[in-house]
């Protein structure tokens, strides 16, 4: 059974200011109720499948408690560019080195998994930048292809895979949607 990450609890003193801030950051407001004991407010990144929760009343853990949360992005550096572009401070790119220590700017390789910066909300919970521009085998978080040919690519190769499991077991696959839809989410950007 799957289970996914939906939110993130801030805990936060100003609500509007958070709001404002995340806004400001190009989030989108899915949420902003007020119960009257409490409100909830509730906005998500661009992209993300995964939101924020702030406001009162929802968590006695102490306003800027939330340390390094991590963003996914393709390219770190024009990540933190479009945030220093909306008046963030936003660190400087750093990486892991060979020994897991983090040292000053993009990693040398531009390995995927390697390379952050960092930014605080007004609050002080921390974000983190990752830079991932290829998954660890068999990890996807939805399958999404840039363009018809990939897709086009993609399916090919599948069939091509399926046709070589069929020669295997001697029989047709009826369920040959899902073997192709197991198949391209394991083997995207593959």
């Amino acid at each position: 059974m799957d289970m996914k990450l939906e939110v993130v609890v801030l805990p936060v003193t100003d609500v509007d200011r958070t709001k404002q801030f995340y806004q400001s950051l190009g989030w989108r407001e899915d949420a902003d109720i007020d119960f009257g004991a409490s409100r909830i407010v509730q906005l998500t990144p661009p992209g993300s499948s995964t939101s924020v929760h702030f406001g009162t009343g929802i968590t006695d853990a102490t306003p800027g408690g939330v340390r390094n949360t991590y963003l996914v992005v393709t390219d770190v550096e024009a990540a933190r560019a479009e945030l220093a572009g909306h008046g963030v401070a936003v660190s400087e790119v750093f990486h892991r080195d060979a020994s897991g220590a983090f040292a000053p700017g993009i990693h040398p390789d531009r390995g995927t998994y390697s390379s952050f910066a960092s930014f605080s909300d007004p609050d002080g919970n921390t974000w983190l930048l990752q830079e991932i521009t290829d998954r660890f085998p068999g990890r996807v978080d939805g399958v999404a292809y840039g363009s018809a040919e990939d897709l086009e690519r993609a399916l090919r190769e599948a069939a091509a895979a399926h046709g070589e499991h069929e020669k295997e077991t001697g029989e047709y696959d009826e369920q040959w949607p899902a073997w192709y839809a197991r198949y391209m989410a394991d083997h995207q950007g593959a």
